[in-house]
């Protein structure tokens, strides 16, 4: 790797010279305050958002959000660990395998040295940290659920971190049911945007916002993040293109009524 890197940790007094910790969200958007506003709050529980800059481009390649345990928003128990997020997009294709997405997971493992390890849910689909780079960096998978992972790095002997019964929770919801939280950004805008879509198929589901970590770790599904739920069965559990989310409430939804 011979690149020139700086990684710069967004906090509430720099998050607008960055605006690219919004997941590239236009800072004019008209959704784009509702991360910030959920960060702000977060930032004093102890979550980190760490950009990784190179000195030949004016926007950061690299990104990485992670929390102390206690606070994830994932349906996980992770008590004692620290837990990331997310970690995508190192961006340009030359920039790919040159060991940088490894210089942010280890970013995340310096603010947890005094802790027991740390963990993350990894897979291969969207909106999650991708599963191949973790074993690479000394991460162990300790449970699996479908198509996501539960990947752990001990630094201590403890009890390791466990993925929450959220299938229970999911079973309890009946009816159209849209569960979401602001902790990421495409789905807090995403709520708003459906809307209409809903108003003109005269649809009226129950919409619950998780607003805080413990809520997030008993959702209706692992990623937590979002959840599309029709009596009791999950039809989405992460950001979907309305196109996608139109064609799933025709055939899932409005079929049955």
């Amino acid at each position: 790797m011979n690149f020139q890197t700086k990684v710069v940790e967004v906090s509430s007094t720099n998050i607008n010279e960055h605006p690219q910790a919004i997941c590239f969200i236009n800072p004019k958007h008209e959704f784009y305050h509702h991360k910030v506003d959920w960060l702000k709050r977060q930032f004093t529980m102890g979550l980190k958002i760490k950009l990784l800059y190179l000195e030949q481009e004016k926007r950061p390649i690299g990104f990485i959000e992670y929390v102390p345990g206690t606070h994830c928003w994932r349906a996980v128990n992770a008590t004692g660990y620290m837990f990331i997020h997310c970690l995508f997009w190192i961006n340009g294709k030359k920039y790919h395998h040159q060991g940088l997405g490894s210089l942010l997971i280890e970013e995340a493992e310096k603010d947890a040295r005094n802790m027991m390890g740390i963990a993350v849910i990894t897979s291969q689909n969207s909106f999650m940290a991708n599963n191949q780079i973790f074993p690479k960096k000394g991460y162990t998978l300790i449970a699996e659920c479908e198509k996501e992972q539960l990947m752990v790095k001990q630094f201590k002997k403890s009890s390791l971190p466990t993925i929450n019964n959220w299938k229970e929770k999911l079973e309890k919801h009946k009816g159209f049911t849209m569960v979401y939280s602001r902790q990421c950004p495409w789905v807090a805008r995403y709520i708003e945007e459906v809307k209409p879509i809903l108003k003109k198929e005269g649809l009226n589901p129950t919409i619950i916002e998780l607003k805080t970590a413990k809520q997030a770790q008993k959702a209706p599904s692992l990623y937590g993040v979002f959840c599309l739920i029709y009596n009791g069965r999950l039809l989405a559990d992460r950001y979907i293109s309305t196109t996608r989310f139109l064609n799933i409430i025709k055939k899932n939804v409005k079929s049955n009524e």
